[in-house]
């Protein structure tokens, strides 16, 4: 049993810009959102059987209470952000479970949603569909996998080594240190990539850390790592099951008509006939 999560709001911004140098900046309602979808169907008639879907429900999370420069919505296109609802609902229309994050972050969702298929021992493998360094944390040796499907890698924990210098659990340490501008928190003045491994490299994580290597920038670092570390203590499920795709729901024909893609009904119903024939 392999178990793919998906990083919905990352696919759902992939879609919308990559559409957009298409449509010559005139945007239709729910073209990312087709989008999203014709990729998850795509997996799923490559045989893809538990798939799970976690999408940032607002962009806000308990991490703006903790730093105030945390990214926010503010400057997300109306056009783009109009579509991250109507996302939720046609995943779930279309019989694929998904985790709207508020408190959390889709993030969260993803690394909590690894944990407990991890936990599982039917799973052979977990892959995280997502190229955000945040989720490199979660990598488990070559049984949890992060997918970056736009660099067409995938990393196991020997893969994220190479890449940032450090191991998977300290990913957290290492962008504390050296920041993250995507997130919205600097990391520590002087201090970059190379001096970040060598130093988690010497000492382990920030808290092992001799008292003079940060002196008074502890606290800054500290709180970035708090920042930096998924939540993945999130109970989205009881039993993998539950991930397993069984075909679209009655509500889905509404949906394509809605969003203008009669395909991708024929495509689900035909790709639930072959799961049914298969069963």
């Amino acid at each position: 049993m392999v178990i793919d999560l998906i990083d919905g709001t990352y696919e759902l911004f992939r879609h919308f810009y990559g559409l957009r140098r298409f449509t010559k900046d005139k945007d239709r309602p729910y073209g990312a959102v087709t989008g999203v979808l014709n990729g998850v169907l795509e997996m799923v008639e490559r045989g893809a059987t538990h798939v799970g879907v976690a999408t940032d429900h607002v962009i806000e999370s308990f991490r703006n209470q903790l730093w105030a420069g945390y990214k926010t919505g503010a400057g997300i296109e109306p056009a783009l952000l109009a579509q991250f609802h109507p996302l939720e609902e046609a995943l779930a229309a279309m019989g694929v479970v998904v985790w709207p994050m508020v408190e959390l972050e889709a993030d969260d969702a993803l690394a909590s949603a690894a944990r407990l298929a991890d936990a599982d021992e039917r799973v052979q493998k977990v892959l995280i569909w997502t190229p955000d360094k945040d989720l490199a944390q979660c990598v488990r040796d070559e049984r949890v996998l992060q997918v970056d499907r736009k660099g067409k890698k995938i990393r196991g924990a020997a893969d994220i080594r190479e890449k940032f210098g450090v191991e998977p659990a300290l990913i957290p340490d290492y962008l504390a240190l050296v920041g993250d501008a995507a997130d919205g928190y600097p990391g520590i003045e002087g201090i970059g990539p190379v001096g970040a491994r060598r130093l988690l490299n010497q000492h382990g994580p920030i808290e092992s850390f001799p008292a003079k290597v940060l002196g008074e920038h502890l606290q800054h670092a500290l709180l970035f790592k708090r920042l930096a570390t998924l939540d993945a203590d999130a109970r989205l499920f009881d039993n993998v099951d539950t991930l397993r795709w069984r075909g679209p729901t009655g509500a889905f024909a509404a949906w394509a008509e809605r969003m203008g893609a009669p395909k991708l009904l024929q495509r689900a119903q035909a790709a639930q006939a072959k799961v049914e024939a298969e069963a």
